[in-house]
C-alpha cells in the first residue's frame, strides 16, 4: 500500500521523459560520435555567434534585477512566519558555496589562468599578469551568481511565504500563467528544466574526476586508468548517498567539513612561498575588475577579432544558467527566516568569497610559478600535456606535495559530496507531485536519483567525445531556460506586488511589522 501511494505521489512524466531523452543522447553520442558532435557543436556555435549579445545583456539585466530585489521594498519581506533563521550564517553560507560549486571550482582555479594566458584577447588587453588573473574572477563573479540569486529569491518567496506544495519551475510561473501551468505549458517548462539539470550534472561530475584519479595514482602508484576514475566516482556516490539519506542534517555536516578542508588547502598553498605575490596579484585583479567591469560585461567583439567572448563569456553565462534549475531551489529551501535582502546580499557574500578566494590563492600560485620561472605551465599545455597532469606538477612545487595531494583528494570528494547532496535533494523534491514546505521526499526517491547521478558520468568517462557533446547540449538548453527565468521573475513581481498591497509582512514597516 505504501509503495502504491509513493508512486501516486511521484510525477513520473517529469522524471522519466527527460531521463529517457538524456539516456538516448548518451547512446547516440557514443555510437555516432562524429555526426552528433558536429550537429550539436554547430548549433552551439550558431547560438554563440548570433545570440551572444542576448546572453551578455541577459547577464547585465539579471545583476540589476537582483540589486533591485535587495534594495527596494521587496528586500524587507521576511521569508516564513518565523523570527529566526533555521541555520546560522556560517552553516547557511557554507551550504550555498559548497552546494553550488562541485569540485570544478578547484579544477578551474588551478588551471584557468593558463587557458586565458594563451588567448589573443589577453594579449590585446595587456599583460598576462594583469588579465589572466582578472578574467577568472569575472567569469565566476557577480553576473553568473546573479542567475542563482534572482531565482533563489523567487523560489524562496514561493516556498516560504506562499507555501506552495509543487516545487517546480512551472509552479513559480503560476501567478503569471495561471491554470496553464497545470497543462501543456507547465509540462514543457518542467521537461526543459529537468533535462537541462540532468545534462549539466552528468558533464560536471565527469569533468574533474580525472584529476582525482591522477592524484590517487600519483600517491599510491596505481595506474591512472579509466577504471580508477570509475572507482573514485563510486566512492563519492556512496558518500553523498549516505549524506542525503540523513536529509538536511547530513548536508549541513558535509558542507561544514568541506569548508574546513577547503580552508586547510588554501593555507597550504599560502605557505608554499608565494603568499605576498598571491595576495598582491589578487588585490590588483579585484581592482582591475572593478575598473573594467562594465566594459567586460558588455564587450561583444563585433569584428570577431579573437572569438574570446563567444568561446568563454557566452559559454560561462549559458552554463551557469543550466545550473539554475537546482541551486536556487536549494538556496530558497534553506533560507527560511531571512529577509529577501539578506538572501541576496548573503548569497553574493558567501558565493563570491568562496570563488574569489579559490581563484586568487590557487590560480595566482600557478601564475606565480610561471612568471618566476619555477614551472613552465604554458609550455606543458602547448606541448600537449593533459591538464590533470599539469595540476599534479603544480602540487609538486609545494612543501610535502604528497600530503597536499591527499588534502586535495579529500577536499574534492567533499565538494562533490555536498553539491550532489543538494542536487539529489532538489530533484527528488521536483519529482513529487506535491510536497509540503519543510518536508523531504521519500528515501527511495532520493536513492534513485543518487544512483542516476553516478551512472551517467561513469558512462561518459568511457567516451570523452560524448562528454563534450552533452556539455554542448546543456549549453543549448540554456536558451529556453533563460526564457523561463524571465517568466519566473515576471510572475514573482506580479505575485509580490499583490502580497505587499494586501499588507504582507515586511521588516521595518508594514502592518505586520516584526520589529
Amino acid at each position: 500500500m505504501k509503495k502504491k501511494k509513493l508512486f501516486q505521489d511521484l510525477d513520473l512524466f517529469s522524471m522519466l521523459i527527460p531521463l529517457g531523452i538524456v539516456s538516448v543522447l548518451c547512446v547516440l553520442f557514443i555510437a555516432l560520435p562524429q555526426r552528433t558532435t558536429a550537429l550539436v557543436d554547430g548549433v552551439r556555435g550558431f547560438l554563440g555567434e548570433n545570440l551572444g549579445v542576448y546572453y551578455l545583456l541577459f547577464g547585465v539585466a539579471s545583476l540589476g534585477v537582483s540589486l533591485f530585489f535587495a534594495f527596494s521594498r521587496i528586500g524587507r519581506i521576511r521569508l516564513g512566519q518565523v523570527e529566526k533563521p533555521e541555520y546560522t550564517n556560517f552553516q547557511w553560507g557554507a551550504m550555498i558555496f559548497t552546494s553550488t560549486m562541485a569540485a570544478d571550482i578547484l579544477y578551474y582555479s588551478f588551471i584557468e589562468w593558463a587557458l586565458y594566458a594563451q588567448e589573443d584577447r589577453v594579449a590585446q588587453l595587456g599583460s598576462m599578469q594583469d588579465w589572466a588573473s582578472t578574467y577568472p574572477i569575472f567569469h565566476w563573479g557577480p553576473i553568473p551568481w546573479s542567475f542563482y540569486v534572482v531565482l533563489a529569491v523567487c523560489f524562496a518567496f514561493m516556498l516560504q511565504v506562499r507555501g506552495r506544495e509543487k516545487q517546480k519551475f512551472s509552479e513559480a510561473c503560476r501567478p503569471l500563467l495561471g491554470r496553464r501551468v497545470d497543462g501543456a505549458w507547465g509540462r514543457v517548462i518542467d521537461l526543459i528544466a529537468v533535462f537541462a539539470l540532468l545534462a549539466g550534472t552528468a558533464t560536471t561530475f565527469s569533468l574533474a574526476t580525472p584529476l582525482l584519479g591522477q592524484a590517487i595514482s600519483h600517491i599510491t602508484g596505481l595506474p591512472a586508468t579509466t577504471w580508477l576514475t570509475v572507482a573514485v566516482l563510486v566512492f563519492i556516490a556512496v558518500l553523498y548517498t549516505v549524506a542525503v539519506l540523513f536529509s538536511f542534517k547530513g548536508i549541513v555536516f558535509a558542507a561544514k567539513l568541506c569548508i574546513w578542508l577547503f580552508g586547510a588547502l588554501l593555507v597550504w598553498f599560502l605557505a608554499g612561498g608565494q603568499a605576498r605575490y598571491i595576495l598582491e596579484t589578487g588585490v590588483a585583479a579585484l581592482g582591475n575588475l572593478a575598473q573594467n567591469f562594465i566594459g567586460l560585461a558588455t564587450y561583444t567583439d563585433p569584428l570577431r577579432q579573437t572569438g574570446f567572448v563567444q568561446n568563454w563569456t557566452v559559454f560561462y553565462w549559458a552554463y551557469w544558467m543550466v545550473w539554475c534549475v537546482a541551486t536556487p531551489f536549494f538556496i530558497g529551501t534553506i533560507s527560511k527566516g531571512r529577509t529577501i535582502r539578506n538572501v541576496v546580499l548573503g548569497a553574493y557574500l558567501s558565493g563570491l568569497a568562496g570563488t574569489y578566494t579559490s581563484f586568487i590563492v590557487f590560480g595566482n600560485y600557478g601564475l606565480g610559478l610561471q612568471t618566476h620561472g619555477r614551472l613552465d605551465v604554458l609550455g606543458q599545455l602547448a606541448g600537449g600535456a593533459a591538464m590533470p597532469q599539469v595540476i599534479i606538477d603544480i602540487f609538486g612545487t609545494l612543501p610535502l606535495p604528497a600530503v597536499a595531494l591527499v588534502l586535495l583528494i579529500l577536499t574534492m570528494c567533499a565538494f562533490y559530496s555536498t553539491t550532489f547532496d543538494s542536487l539529489t535533494m532538489v530533484i527528488s523534491m521536483y519529482s513529487c507531485r506535491r510536497l509540503k514546505p519543510g518536508a523531504v521526499p521519500h528515501k527511495g526517491v532520493r536513492a534513485f536519483w543518487a544512483v542516476v547521478f553516478i551512472i551517467f558520468p561513469i558512462g561518459l568517462i568511457f567516451a570523452q567525445n560524448s562528454l563534450n557533446s552533452l556539455q554542448s547540449v546543456s549549453i543549448i538548453a540554456a536558451l529556453p531556460i533563460s526564457v523561463v527565468m524571465v517568466l519566473i521573475v515576471a510572475a514573482f513581481l506580479k505575485d509580490v506586488r499583490g502580497y505587499l498591497k494586501q499588507g504582507g509582512r515586511e521588516e521595518g514597516g508594514g502592518p505586520e511589522q516584526s520589529g
